[in-house]
C-alpha cells in the first residue's frame, strides 16, 4: 500500500511541478499555444466571412448548451445532495405542477426561436450564390479533380489537379512529408476578396469537394450540378479532401486552393491561357520519338504510376512491361487509354488528358520497361481516333 501511495504521489507531483515551473519562468503561454496547435479542439474560423458566421453560430449554441447543462445538472446535483435520505429528507407526493409544465415548455421554445434567427441568417448566406465575380466548374474523377474557369467570351481555361505525394512516401520507402496526401500538381487559384461560384458535378461516382477553411462542402454527383460559393478575405494556401467514400484510393484525391492577390491571379490566368494557345499549336506538330518519350514519361509519372508501377510492374492495374497491350497494335493501345476498359480499374483518359499527352504517354509505354517497339502516336492520330476516324 505504501509503495502504491508513493508511486501515486510521484505521478501527481510531476504535473504539479511542471505547471509551477512553467508559471515561474513565464513559459505557460507558449506551452498553451503549442498545445492549441497540436490538438484542434474546435472548428476552424477559416478565411471567409461565412466561415466566421458559422463559427459564431456554433459558439452561440455551444454556450447556450453549457448554460442549460449548468442549470439542469446543478439543480440535479443540489437536489441529490441536499435532499438525500441520510439527512432525513422525505419525498414530496405530487402528480403535476402547472407552473413547472409551463416553464419547461416556454423556456425551450424561447431558446429555439432565439436560435432560429441567427441560424436562418447564416443559412441564407451559405446558399446565396448570386452576383459572383468568377465561376469555376469542378468535376470529380476517380481520383482527381478537373477545374474549368468559365469565361463569358468563351475562352475557358481547364486543367486537372492530381495527387503529388511520391509513391515512395505512400509505400513507406521514404519519410512522409509535412503535407502527406495533401499535395497536388496543379492547385486551384482564386483572387482574394472576390466572390467565386462553384458548379460542382461528378464524372463517374459521387465525390464531395470540401475545403473547411473556405467554408465549402458540396457533393459532386454525376448528372447533377450543385452550387456553392466562397469569398476569401485573406491570402494563403488552403487544403481539403474528397469527403465522400468514392472507392479504392478515395484518400488520394486532395484539394489545394491558393488564394492570391488580383495581380498574381491575373498573371497566373494569363499563363494558363498562353499554355492553352500553345497546346493548339502543338496539335499540328509532328513530334519525334525522343520528344514523345520524354513528355510521355512525365505524364506517366503523374497519371499512371499509381496503378501500373514505376517500372511498369503493375499493382492496382496490370503490368505494362512486355504486356500484350503495350507490344500489340498501337490503335488498340490508344483506344484502351482513351476509352478505358469496362469491368476493370482502367479509366477512360480521353476526357482527362489532351491529345498531345495521350499520344506521348502511349508512345512512352510502348518504348519503356523493355518494350522497345520503336513506333509512336501523334496528336492528330489521337484526335482522329476520338472522332471515330
Amino acid at each position: 500500500m505504501f509503495l502504491k501511495a508513493k508511486r501515486l504521489s510521484k505521478l501527481t507531483l510531476g504535473p504539479v511541478l511542471l505547471f509551477l515551473s512553467l508559471i515561474s519562468n513565464g513559459a505557460w503561454a507558449a506551452e498553451a499555444e503549442s498545445w492549441r496547435h497540436r490538438f484542434q479542439f474546435n472548428l476552424p474560423i477559416g478565411a471567409t466571412d461565412v466561415g466566421a458566421q458559422i463559427y459564431g453560430l456554433h459558439m452561440l449554441v455551444f454556450w447556450i448548451c453549457v448554460g442549460v447543462s449548468v442549470v439542469v445538472f446543478g439543480a440535479m446535483f443540489y437536489t441529490v445532495f441536499a435532499f438525500r435520505k441520510s439527512r432525513g429528507a422525505v419525498a414530496s407526493q405530487f402528480h403535476e405542477s402547472t407552473t413547472l409544465e409551463i416553464a419547461w415548455t416556454i423556456v425551450p421554445f424561447v431558446i429555439l426561436i432565439g436560435l432560429a434567427f441567427p441560424a436562418t441568417k447564416t443559412l441564407l448566406e451559405i446558399y446565396d450564390n448570386k452576383s459572383a465575380d468568377l465561376d469555376v466548374m469542378i468535376t470529380g474523377y476517380q481520383w482527381k479533380w478537373k477545374y474549368e474557369y468559365i469565361d463569358p467570351q468563351g475562352n475557358n481555361v481547364s486543367f486537372f489537379s492530381s495527387l503529388r505525394t511520391p509513391q515512395s512516401e505512400i509505400y513507406n520507402e521514404e519519410a512522409k512529408g509535412q503535407d502527406y496526401l495533401l499535395e497536388v500538381d496543379e492547385p486551384l487559384y482564386l483572387p482574394v476578396n472576390k466572390k467565386v461560384r462553384f458548379l460542382v458535378t461528378g464524372n463517374d461516382v459521387i465525390h464531395s469537394w470540401w475545403v473547411p477553411e473556405l467554408a465549402v462542402k458540396r457533393d459532386a454527383i454525376p448528372g447533377f450540378v450543385n452550387e456553392a460559393h466562397t469569398k476569401a478575405i485573406k491570402t494563403g494556401i488552403f487544403r481539403g479532401q474528397c469527403a465522400e467514400l468514392c472507392g479504392r484510393d478515395h484518400g488520394f484525391m486532395p484539394i489545394v486552393v491558393n488564394v492570391v492577390s488580383q495581380d498574381e491571379y491575373d498573371a497566373w490566368l494569363g499563363k494558363k491561357k498562353a499554355e492553352a494557345t500553345e497546346l493548339k499549336a502543338l496539335m499540328e506538330k509532328e513530334f519525334t520519338l525522343p520528344e514523345l518519350v520524354e513528355r510521355g514519361k512525365g505524364v506517366y509519372e503523374r497519371t499512371c504510376v499509381a496503378c501500373h508501377g514505376v517500372n511498369g510492374e503493375g499493382g492496382i492495374g496490370k503490368p505494362l512491361a512486355k504486356s500484350a497491350i503495350a507490344t500489340g497494335d498501337i490503335k488498340t493501345h490508344l483506344g484502351i487509354v482513351i476509352h478505358g476498359k469496362a469491368g476493370t480499374a482502367m479509366q477512360a483518359f480521353g476526357g482527362q488528358l489532351n491529345e498531345v499527352d495521350l499520344a506521348a504517354v502511349v508512345t512512352y509505354e510502348r518504348n519503356a520497361f523493355g518494350n522497345n517497339m520503336g513506333d509512336s502516336a501523334q496528336p492528330v492520330d489521337v484526335y482522329k481516333l476520338k472522332k471515330g476516324q
